[in-house]
């Protein structure tokens, strides 16, 4: 049981990750009252509290010390390393939600963005492991594979509605009025 704790917690990150691009989706105004990158900043304070106070908290209940230096300096500077990472990340994903023309799209954004982060993973690892570990034929048709489902997936995945034309109208019956229209121009 000890070793799917591992898994329970990715799916956690997923879900949670997953829920990212929905969730900055709506922070965006859409009579622009405010700035894209207003959203951005509640992020930032969204990591001091849950990352830093947390972290801190969870470090004291497991006896952990609170030096940064000497031996334990790699722990920093790692971690600082992964938080700029990730805060570059959000960043970069905030920018492709708003960037949008009209309301953001995370059922495209998303899947580019894990689906992608797979890949670099796994490019990465070959390439620090190269001399340590045989690379398996099946990591590239993997990669191959992520990127046809990063097709499938964000062109499959439900877009709502078509946006209504000033007074109510849709695009379907705009066409449908429109042929009539022709229809009538034609006959008189």
């Amino acid at each position: 049981m000890k070793n799917s704790l591992p898994i329970l917690f990715a799916l956690g990150t997923a879900i949670c990750w997953g829920l990212y691009g929905p969730t900055i989706a709506n922070a965006r105004s859409p009579e622009k009252l405010w700035s894209p990158f207003k959203p951005y900043v509640g992020i930032g304070l969204a990591y001091i509290v849950w990352a830093f106070v947390g972290g801190l908290v969870v470090m004291w209940m497991k006896g952990d010390s609170f030096s940064f230096s000497g031996k334990h300096s790699a722990a920093g500077i790692w971690g600082f390393g992964a938080g700029t990472l990730g805060a570059l990340g959000a960043l970069s994903l905030t920018a492709a939600m708003i960037s949008f023309v009209g309301k953001p799209k995370p059922q495209l954004v998303m899947p580019i963005v894990f689906g992608g982060a797979v890949t670099v993973s796994a490019i990465v690892s070959f390439f620090l492991y190269r001399g340590e570990a045989k690379t398996s034929p099946w990591l590239w048709v993997g990669i191959v594979g992520m990127a046809v489902c990063i097709v499938l997936v964000a062109y499959n995945t439900p877009h709502g509605h078509p946006p209504k034309k000033p007074g109510g109208e849709t695009p379907a019956t705009t066409a449908v009025e429109d042929s009539t229209a022709a229809t009538a121009e034609s006959s008189s």
